[in-house]
């Protein structure tokens, strides 16, 4: 695809834009009650699969989206940390597992802890400490010489990327277009069609909230992979995203900008720290969660019930940012961002975050 030698919009523009996603993201998250870890509970506490399809809805607007920017040019998933020729099998599931069990103890995941800040929830700002300390941890600091040493060498090697377009083209000698358009309208079609099959599905909240989440994945990748793509850098002389703390193609994902986000606020007068997507677009989740939350008079202040209660999310936190930065992702990273690209690594991700999570709800059930 054809793309700018210098940025076509300024870098704080591009942090404008994203937390102006966040915000959509935040305000439709807050008015529909979107949550993975919910969706999951819900599952097995009351049989109802409502919010389950609100997620695979979601998916597949993601997924739609995501194809039509990379079948017209505008985008290449291939610049992504999700569709790389080696698949670290056994980090995608030890991280992935053990964030679905953090995410279960905290309350909720990356993306709910921010609507829950937004809302008046100081659990999410304890949460919000922790997680980021060990997503930093996980990256640069002790947990990251366990993750490397332990975890990351376990890896398959393919000869190919691993989205499943580009699998399956390179071994029936496909065009990669109609692989493409093959694979998301199996994929997108199969969960639109099992998310819209009941009625509830079609109440504007469940409906308009999915499908705003969908689109503010699609927003991310083309304002990372578009308008802040620079096909030269007048440094390196090498294409770069020089709005993502990644240097790759982001969309929306909240583990990792915890971290970042902590290291802008303690070193700001360092003038090499920028406010990137990942940052401000989770900080406009803040917002836009706020602002419904102000508008349907749901604000509340809630605070831990007891020491008990303080521990588990203090374990849940650190366990989901030390499983979301190994498995490369969370229930949005990997699992709407991630999956939109096709990506086998996702998927398995997303499958070991449903494991642990039911693995530990069912736990605590029973123990209840």
């Amino acid at each position: 695809m054809d793309a700018p030698t210098s940025l076509p919009l300024s870098l704080p523009a591009i942090a404008w834009l994203a937390g102006a996603i966040g915000a959509v993201f935040g305000f439709a998250a807050q008015r529909s009650n979107f949550c993975t870890m919910g969706a999951i509970a819900d599952l097995f506490i009351m049989e109802d699969w409502t919010r389950l399809r609100m997620w695979a809805l979601s998916i597949a607007v993601a997924i739609i989206g995501t194809t039509g920017l990379q079948v017209v040019g505008l985008i290449d998933v291939h610049n992504t940390i999700y569709t790389g020729t080696r698949v670290p099998w056994l980090s995608h599931i030890v991280g992935g597992t053990l964030f679905g069990i953090g995410m279960t103890l905290a309350s909720g995941c990356g993306a709910k802890t921010l609507v829950r800040l937004g809302s008046g929830n100081l659990k999410s700002l304890v949460v919000f400490a922790f997680l980021g300390l060990s997503a930093y941890m996980s990256l640069r600091g002790l947990f990251g010489s366990w993750r490397v040493a332990w975890l990351d060498p376990i890896a398959i090697q393919l000869g190919t990327a691993q989205d499943i377009p580009t699998l399956l083209a390179a071994r029936f000698q496909l065009d990669s277009r109609s692989a493409w358009l093959a694979c998301s309208s199996v994929a997108a079609g199969s969960l639109g069609l099992f998310a819209l099959s009941r009625r509830e599905m079609w109440r504007p909240a469940a409906l308009l909230g999915s499908l705003a989440i969908g689109g503010c994945i699609v927003a991310g990748w083309y304002l990372s992979g578009q308008l802040a793509w620079l096909a030269e850098d007048p440094d390196t002389l090498q294409a770069a995203f020089l709005a993502t703390n990644s240097g790759r193609m982001e969309s929306l994902s909240f583990v990792a900008p915890y971290a970042y986000s902590l290291d802008l606020l303690m070193l700001w007068s360092d003038t090499s720290r920028i406010v990137t997507i990942g940052i401000a677009s989770s900080t406009g989740v803040i917002v836009g969660s706020l602002l419904s939350a102000i508008q349907t008079r749901s604000f509340r202040i809630e605070s831990f019930r007891d020491a008990p209660d303080l521990a588990r999310h203090l374990v849940g936190a650190v366990l989901m940012g030390f499983g979301g930065v190994t498995a490369l992702g969370c229930t949005i990273g990997q699992g709407l961002s991630g999956l939109s690209t096709l990506s086998l690594g996702s998927a398995l991700t997303v499958l070991a975050i449903f494991g642990g999570a039911s693995l530990s709800i069912k736990i605590q059930l029973r123990n209840a």
